[in-house]
C-alpha cells in the first residue's frame, strides 16, 4: 500500500470555482452519462433527476454545483470543456428545454430537476449526491451514488477508497517511511515521485505533462494579474490582483527595487479571482486553495530561480531532449526554471498524497485546514526543494507550514469560494515561503513531526463542528450580512 498520487490527478486542470463542488460533481455527472451510454439503457431514458446531500445542497448554488451537473450529464468533462459553457447550465436553463444526455439522448429536463438536500449527510462523504435515470413510467432504470471527496476526486459508492493503493513501486505510508526510503536509495522527495510516474508514463510524458501543468497555472495568473470587474455572485466583489499588478508595475518603472511578497500576493489573488470567476484553474491540490501553489512557483520562478538553484540542477544536453517544445526552445535560464518547476511540483505531490491518504484535502470533510493547509504545506516543501534543502528540511517545511494551519475552518460567506477564501490563499502563499525559509535556517531536526501534523489535522476535522465545514452555517458566513 502506498500513500502516493499521481501528480496528474492530484494536479488537474480544471474550471473554477471549486474542486470539491464543481469539478467533482462533474466528474460524477459525466461518469454517470457514459455509464447509461455504455449500458445501452440510454434509449429508454426520459427522465433524469440528481439530489445533492451535505454540503453539495448546502452551498452548491454558491460553487456552481447544479450547473456542473448539468454540463457533465452532457458529456462534458472540466479538462476539455470550455469553462463557458459550464456557467449557468443549470442556472439559465430555459424552462421546457431540452437536454442531450451524452450528446446523444434528448430529454425533457428542469431545473427542479435537481434536487436540494443540506440537512441528510450520507456516511460516505459531506459531499455525496444520488443521480437517477428514470423511464417513461417512472422507473428507475440506473441509479448511483457519488462522493466528492475534494481536489476533484470521485467516488461511487461500492468502489474502493483507492483503487490506485499499491500501484507505484516506490511505495510509502507517511512521512516517516518517505524518508526513509529516501536514505535507503538515495533519493530525494521529487526523485521517489519521479520514479512513480515514470512508471506508468515515459519520462518525456512526465516531464512535458509537468510542464503542461505549470503553463496552465502560470498562464491563470496572467489572466488573473490582467482582468478587472465584478466577480459573479451576491457579494460583488472586486477584483483586484489588476489594479495590484498595476501599482507594482509603476513602482518597479519609476526606478524602484521590485517587491517581491507583494508580487506574491498578487499571484495569489490573480489564481484565486480566477477561479471565483468560473475560469481554467489547475486543482493544487483544491481549487479553494489553488492560488499557493502557483503563487509560490511563481514567486520562485520570477525573483529566486537565478540563485536558488544549486550546481546538481545545471542544463545538460540529455536534458534538453526531455520536455516540452517550449523546454526545448528556451534559453539555458528557462531550462533550469522548467527542471526546477518539475521538482516543485513533484516534491509538492509526493508532500500532498500524504494528506490526502492519512487526513483529507476536503474542506467539508476536515475545514479549510484540509484545504489551504495541505495546499501550504506542499507550496511549504516544494520551494524547500527547489531552493537546495534536503529532505528533512523539505519535510520540516511542510510541518511547519500545516501545523499554523490546523483548525482552520471553511466558511465561505454566501456559499461562494470569495471570501474568506481569495484572501486566505495570499496569506497562506506568504506563509509557505517563511516556513521555507525557517526550514533552510535549521538542519532539518525538529520536534513535531509532519506525520503528527496530519494525524492532528485529521483529529480535528473529525472534532470540527459541522456548521465549520463548508456548509455556510457557521464562522464568517453568518456573522456578515450579505449585501
Amino acid at each position: 500500500m502506498t500513500a502516493y498520487v499521481s501528480a496528474f490527478d492530484l494536479f488537474s486542470i480544471g474550471v473554477g470555482p471549486s474542486s470539491s463542488h464543481t469539478v467533482g460533481p462533474m466528474r460524477a455527472a459525466l461518469d454517470f452519462a457514459h455509464r447509461l451510454s455504455g449500458s445501452g439503457a440510454l434509449a429508454a431514458v426520459t427522465r433524469v433527476t440528481c439530489v445533492l446531500y451535505g454540503s453539495l445542497g448546502a452551498t452548491g448554488i454558491g460553487h456552481g454545483t447544479p450547473d456542473a451537473v448539468v454540463a457533465g450529464l452532457r458529456g462534458l468533462a472540466p479538462e476539455s470543456c470550455d469553462p463557458a459553457a459550464v456557467r449557468a447550465a443549470w442556472t439559465d436553463f430555459p424552462e421546457g428545454g431540452t437536454l442531450s444526455i451524452d450528446g446523444a439522448h434528448e430529454i425533457a429536463f428542469a431545473k427542479s430537476d435537481v434536487e436540494f438536500a443540506p440537512r441528510t449527510r450520507l456516511p460516505g462523504h459531506p459531499n455525496a449526491m444520488t443521480i437517477t435515470a428514470h423511464s417513461a413510467d417512472g422507473a428507475a432504470l440506473a441509479e448511483e451514488t457519488y462522493y466528492s471527496v475534494g481536489g476533484g476526486f470521485i467516488r461511487r459508492e461500492g468502489e474502493e477508497r483507492q483503487a490506485t493503493a499499491g500501484s507505484f513501486p516506490l511505495s510509502y505510508a507517511n512521512a516517516e517511511s518517505l524518508l526513509a526510503l529516501c536514505d535507503e536509495n538515495g533519493l530525494s522527495i521529487a526523485d521517489v515521485a519521479r520514479e512513480n510516474e515514470m512508471s506508468v508514463r515515459s519520462e518525456q510524458e512526465v516531464a512535458s505533462g509537468l510542464d503542461a501543468l505549470w503553463d496552465a497555472m502560470a498562464s491563470c495568473v496572467d489572466a488573473g494579474l490582467h482582468a478587472d470587474g465584478v466577480l459573479p455572485g451576491i457579494l460583488k466583489v472586486k477584483r483586484r490582483a489588476g489594479a495590484i499588478r498595476e501599482q507594482l508595475e509603476e513602482h518597479e518603472a519609476d526606478g524602484a527595487r521590485a517587491m517581491p511578497g507583494e508580487w506574491l500576493g498578487a499571484f495569489a489573488l490573480a489564481v484565486n479571482e480566477e477561479n471565483a470567476a468560473g475560469g481554467r484553474v489547475v486543482t493544487a491540490p483544491t481549487n479553494g486553495a489553488a492560488g499557493i501553489l502557483p503563487a509560490v512557483a511563481m514567486y520562485w520562478w520570477r525573483f529566486l530561480a537565478d540563485s536558488g538553484l544549486g550546481s546538481d540542477n545545471a542544463v545538460t544536453p540529455d536534458d534538453e531532449l526531455v520536455g516540452s517544445a517550449l523546454f526545448a526552445a528556451a534559453s539555458a535560464a528557462d531550462a533550469n526554471r522548467r527542471r526546477g518547476i518539475r521538482r516543485f511540483l513533484l516534491t509538492a505531490t509526493a508532500l500532498g498524497s500524504l494528506f490526502k491518504a492519512n487526513a483529507s484535502i476536503s474542506g467539508a470533510e476536515g475545514g479549510c485546514q484540509a484545504e489551504v493547509g495541505s495546499a501550504c504545506a506542499m507550496a511549504a516543501g516544494g520551494l524547500t526543494a527547489v531552493m537546495g534543502g534536503t529532505n528533512r528540511q523539505i519535510e520540516n517545511a511542510a510541518e511547519i507550514a500545516m501545523e499554523h494551519h490546523l483548525g482552520l475552518t471553511c466558511d465561505p460567506i454566501g456559499g461562494l469560494v470569495q471570501i474568506p477564501c481569495i484572501e486566505r490563499n495570499a496569506i497562506a502563499a506568504s506563509t509557505a515561503v517563511t516556513a521555507a525559509r525557517l526550514a533552510l535556517r535549521g538542519d532539518g531536526s525538529h520536534y513535531v513531526s509532519l506525520d503528527a501534523v496530519v494525524e492532528t489535522m485529521r483529529q480535528t476535522g473529525i472534532d470540527m463542528s459541522t456548521k465549520y465545514k463548508e456548509t455556510s452555517e457557521g464562522g464568517l458566513a453568518v456573522n456578515v450580512i450579505e449585501c
